[in-house]
């Protein structure tokens, strides 16, 4: 079979991992369903293209088997019998319509058009034929892979059928590297800088692959399987903007900074965390609390709580759950070594109810770090929580910064790597509103020598609060 010698014979050592768990799951579900109960979503995309070749290689693996034939069987005596699901749709890109016709006449797919939507087709199609599983492209990353293991039952208000992902832990890289090292044709979008395709509406070239060149007017574009950095694949999807903290009705940006009037809207907390049984043992000074409050204030923003915790999961679910939901944002610093401590995004994905799940993008970070110290084919570090997680990336940063919705996990250990970390962010901000930015905080200190006059000294404070009615006083002896 073509696509497993072309395996066989890669030198991709994780290519080759990816592809056999892959078949695995594909010859499990096929050991416990039949041919007719079984069905391949295809939509023409790069994902349901690996998909259905993936589909090709196990069903040829499977008879093989199934026959005794010790690799006597050829791919034209085993024609492909798996059903094949295509939603057709008048937004879809003519070019994917297309390579979805081809791609059936090459290969002699039994294909099911439906033209409703998802849900209703799959229910009129589930009626009318004895499908129990269906195989999807999903891939953790995807909007819809949030919770779901590589045979995962519909949603409920769904019809029942198990969902079958054998691409789930495939990254981006992973997908391409399928394509070239099999020589697979996929769909011609892909060479003009098309890196996810949704509808015609939704859908334009990535940014990313854009090739400046002054003497055309017309924009050219890279292929899609030179895009650096997968976790960027949707960047030529239109999204709309919104701001990832809690209050409502912000004005709107102005020269790249979003801005609040500080004396016309309520303050903006956070809540800072420290974790680090050396913090709490004594053994080193804690600086990194004390410097982000500052930097917290210098951008408007309150302080609501600190707190430095043992390096312990339960502890950190603990105390991200008690204030993620009363404070706009929460960031988290500590752990040993230079990279994020496992204790702290185990404790953040505990908090919001998701599983750590490999991120073979951010593994490739740390390949880039810590080098031959990054061993085998998984990465423990290169686990974040699922379905919750973004990248910050800044050209300065090595590893980017981790966001899981409104809490910031800083790899910072010491001030100046903090330094570096919040100027980036700063920046981020400024182009793309992760913060919202504020007249920062002014401190002023004053000295007094009534203090031998109790009176005096509850009158003089007395006026101050009066006269700075949104200001703390706090006394310092």
């Amino acid at each position: 079979m073509e696509i497993d010698e072309a395996i066989r014979e890669s030198d991709d050592r994780r290519l080759k991992t990816k592809y056999n768990n892959a078949i695995y799951v594909v010859r499990r579900a096929l050991a416990l369903y039949s041919v007719e109960e079984v069905a391949l979503s295809f939509n023409g995309g790069k994902d349901s293209t690996v998909l259905l070749h993936l589909l090709r290689a196990g069903y040829f693996l499977h008879k093989r088997e199934q026959s005794h034939s010790n690799g006597v069987l050829t791919d034209h005596e085993v024609a492909f019998p798996i059903r094949t699901i295509y939603f057709e749709s008048p937004s879809a890109f003519p070019e994917i319509n297309s390579f979805t016709y081809e791609t059936a006449t090459t290969y002699g797919l039994q294909m099911d058009i439906i033209r409703l939507d998802f849900k209703s087709g799959l229910e009129a199609l589930l009626e009318a034929k004895p499908i129990r599983a269906i195989f999807l492209g999903v891939r953790i990353g995807d909007p819809t892979a949030v919770g779901q293991e590589q045979f995962s039952p519909s949603s409920p208000g769904w019809p029942p059928f198990m969902r079958v992902n054998p691409i789930l832990d495939w990254s981006y890289r992973d997908v391409w590297a399928f394509l070239l090292a099999c020589k697979i044709p996929y769909c011609s979008l892909y060479d003009r800088g098309y890196t996810s395709i949704g509808s015609i509406h939704d859908t334009v070239p990535n940014a990313l692959l854009c090739v400046n060149n002054s003497s055309s007017s017309k924009e050219k574009f890279r292929p899609a399987y030179l895009l650096s950095d997968g976790r960027l694949e949707r960047a030529g999807r239109a999204k709309k903007f919104s701001l990832p903290v809690c209050r409502p009705a912000y004005p709107a940006v102005s020269n790249g900074m979003i801005s609040v009037d500080s004396n016309k809207n309520s303050t903006l907390t956070a809540t800072v965390i420290g974790v680090g049984d050396e913090i709490l043992f004594g053994t080193v000074e804690d600086e990194l609390g004390p410097s982000l409050c500052r930097k917290l204030h210098s951008i408007g923003w309150s302080v609501s709580q600190t707190a430095v915790l043992r390096n312990d999961v339960d502890s950190v679910a603990e105390e991200v759950e008690r204030w993620k939901s009363t404070n706009d944002v929460l960031f988290i610093y500590g752990g040993v070594g230079p990279l994020h401590s496992d204790v702290t995004l185990a404790g953040v994905a505990k908090a919001f109810g998701v599983r750590l799940a490999p991120d073979e993008e951010f593994e490739e970070y740390l390949r880039h770090l810590i080098g031959d110290h990054c061993t085998g084919d998984r990465n423990e570090m290169a686990q974040l929580p699922e379905g919750i997680t973004e990248l910050l990336h800044h050209e300065k940063l090595s590893v980017p910064l981790i966001k899981c919705q409104n809490v910031f996990i800083l790899t910072a250990t010491n001030v100046t790597e903090l330094d570096k970390e919040w100027d980036c962010l700063i920046e981020l901000t400024r182009s793309s509103g992760l913060l919202v930015l504020m007249e920062p905080f002014l401190s002023k200190r004053m000295t007094t020598n009534l203090s031998d006059d109790q009176t005096r000294l509850e009158s003089a404070v007395e006026a101050l609060s009066k006269k700075f009615p949104a200001g703390q006083i706090s006394e310092a002896n």
